[in-house]
């Protein structure tokens, strides 16, 4: 058991420090700058400070893939990152972060690509273009991760209890990254799921047998009377001990949580793969040994 529970440890902290997609600023273009170590009149920082400036800059995004971005500011003065004008998918974090102070005044231009990504990514050598600098991206939002485990109680009544410490870099909250990493872990480990196969006829099944006297939603939806929606989102539907089949057409349709189900109707569930009007009630029965809903 001390085995298991160091590896699954692992991979919580894993998961966490290397699993979380996470958005930064890959690469910035100017004509004006002739190389990356250079000076230009009327800016305080050199060209190398000021990219180290955009490295550093905390962005949070719904991007998939990558998009593009622009600074053009006239001196004198300051340029934040509130001076970045990006698409509405991506929000910067900290407005006030540093990038350049114009001294003169001259205008700078500089245009940035985005990027939504995990890990890290080391910019080449031969990845040099004109007038365009690769950045060095690290895509984790968290910074660090932390755990202990606690022992409390007397005699056979002693219980564990785990602490977790979590830093961001500010664009999620460690409750965000921790709901998104236990995702990832839970959607990492599905395929090992040992289903035993049925026998399908879901085309006869579909047509045959009578739905229950209440829909599917209208009983679910009674449950939003006695739980907030926050609680729903953290409620994963791994808790109830779904059968294999049932669970696996769910999760191939990224319903992950109660939330998620509760968004669904009894109509979008009969248009999953492989699943039946038997699957509905058996679902339906679970559920109500968890919650009344009756």
């Amino acid at each position: 058991m001390e085995v298991s529970s160091r590896h699954n440890r692992h991979c919580d902290a894993k998961s966490l420090l290397g699993e979380i997609e996470g958005t930064c600023i890959t690469r910035a273009k100017s004509e004006k700058i002739p190389h990356e170590y250079s000076t230009i009149v009327g800016i305080q920082e050199s060209v190398h400070e000021i990219l180290m400036n955009l490295k550093e800059i905390v962005l949070r995004s719904n991007l998939y893939g990558t998009c593009g971005a622009f600074i053009c500011a006239r001196g004198p003065g300051y340029v934040t990152a509130q001076d970045i004008i990006s698409p509405p998918s991506v929000e910067i974090v900290d407005n006030t972060q540093h990038i350049a102070r114009l001294t003169e005044p001259i205008d700078l231009c500089i245009g940035l690509q985005i990027e939504r990504n995990r890990g890290y990514s080391i910019k080449r050598p031969n990845n040099f273009q004109d007038g365009s600098y690769p950045l060095d991206a690290v895509f984790m939002p968290v910074r660090n991760a932390n755990h202990s485990i606690h022992s409390y109680g007397n005699g056979n009544e002693r219980q564990e209890i785990l602490f977790l410490e979590i830093w961001t870099n500010g664009s999620l909250t460690p409750k965000e990254a921790l709901h998104e990493a236990s995702r990832n872990l839970i959607d990492l480990f599905i395929p090992f799921l040992h289903a035993e196969e049925e026998t399908l006829h879901l085309e006869y099944n579909r047509h045959k047998g009578t739905l229950p006297p209440l829909t599917f939603h209208d009983r679910l939806a009674k449950l939003r009377k006695n739980k907030k929606e926050i609680e729903l989102k953290y409620i994963f539907i791994d808790q109830f001990e779904l059968p294999p089949r049932i669970y696996n057409c769910l999760k191939r349709c990224n319903i992950h949580t109660l939330l998620d189900l509760l968004n669904k109707s009894q109509k979008d569930l009969m248009k999953i793969e492989d699943f039946r009007i038997e699957d509905v009630k058996q679902l339906l029965g679970i559920l109500e040994k968890h919650f009344t809903i009756d």
